[in-house]
């Protein structure tokens, strides 16, 4: 496997930015060599995220690029020095590196919002709703994985229970709310869970009932990750294949209507705690 295959979301970005910043300065990556004292393929490696960025050179680049950001600078030297520092480092070589990048994006995050139409947001899953979710997963996956999957999915969740978590809002359609992964108890737990949930100050779960009708991005399931300083937040939607993530400008903003948009078709806090109860006494 090459060197590129092996880089994390994180490492992938910062490249992104460190070219964005230079181009945008009109600056080529000759005169960039030359300004940071290296060749002209250690910025290419830069760039691409392979190799490394010290925070005096990531600074000297932006002073000369003319970037005078000073948040957007200084979370990119947070980003270049994080390292492989972070909890699902354990999971390396065990899980892909798509379900790494999530965790980490998530942990990194100021505030998020997600919207589900057909499964609980995982950061709010039981482990027994988040083990039959797996175990529907074609072709099936060997049960060792299923259970590494689901324990990662689990400390995922130490996000929303630190000291001073993120605010987290999960946007959660009715169609989410009635499917019975794992059979009826599972499916009660699951929504007795999302009410305990929805106490906490930084958790808000809104419901989209059904009488609501169409809405953008049916069917989908998005996550808006605020970064440090909004040009580096981050879109995650989930796909058959495993995780994209987008961090264009133009999708950045498509994606943050696309919530405001949802978020209007929902029920008040109250009110979708109300839709919650009701269907669990369904069940």
């Amino acid at each position: 496997m090459s060197p590129k295959a092996l880089l994390s979301q994180r490492q992938k970005r910062l490249g992104h930015e460190l070219r964005s910043m230079r181009v945008a300065a009109g600056m080529s990556a000759e005169r960039a060599a030359n300004v940071l004292g290296v060749d002209r393929g250690k910025i290419s490696n830069m760039e691409s995220g392979v190799r490394n960025i010290s925070e005096e050179r990531l600074r000297t680049l932006a002073h000369q690029c003319q970037c005078h950001d000073e948040k957007y600078v200084d979370a990119l030297v947070d980003m270049a020095s994080a390292g492989n520092q972070g909890w699902w480092e354990q999971y390396r070589g065990s899980l892909p590196q798509g379900l790494l990048d999530i965790a980490e994006l998530e942990a990194r995050a100021t505030r998020m919002r997600v919207a589900c139409t057909v499964h609980i947001p995982g950061l709010l899953q039981t482990t027994d709703y988040a083990l039959a979710v797996f175990r529907a997963v074609l072709p099936p996956l060997p049960e060792h994985e299923v259970a590494m999957r689901a324990a990662h999915r689990s400390h995922r969740q130490e996000v929303l229970r630190g000291d001073a978590p993120p605010p987290f809002t999960a946007i959660v359609h009715e169609a989410a709310l009635r499917m019975q992964f794992g059979g009826r108890r599972v499916a009660q737990e699951q929504l007795q869970h999302l009410l305990n949930q929805s106490e906490r100050p930084s958790v808000t779960i809104l419901a989209v009932p059904f009488v609501r009708g169409t809405f953008p991005g049916a069917g989908q399931t998005v996550l808006y990750a605020e970064g440090p300083v909004e040009r580096l937040d981050t879109v995650q939607i989930d796909n058959s294949h495993g995780p994209d993530f987008l961090h264009g400008q133009a999708e950045l903003a498509k994606y943050r209507a696309q919530l405001d948009r949802t978020e209007e078709l929902t029920l008040s806090p109250d009110d979708s705690r109300d839709l919650i109860t009701t269907i669990a006494r369904e069940l």
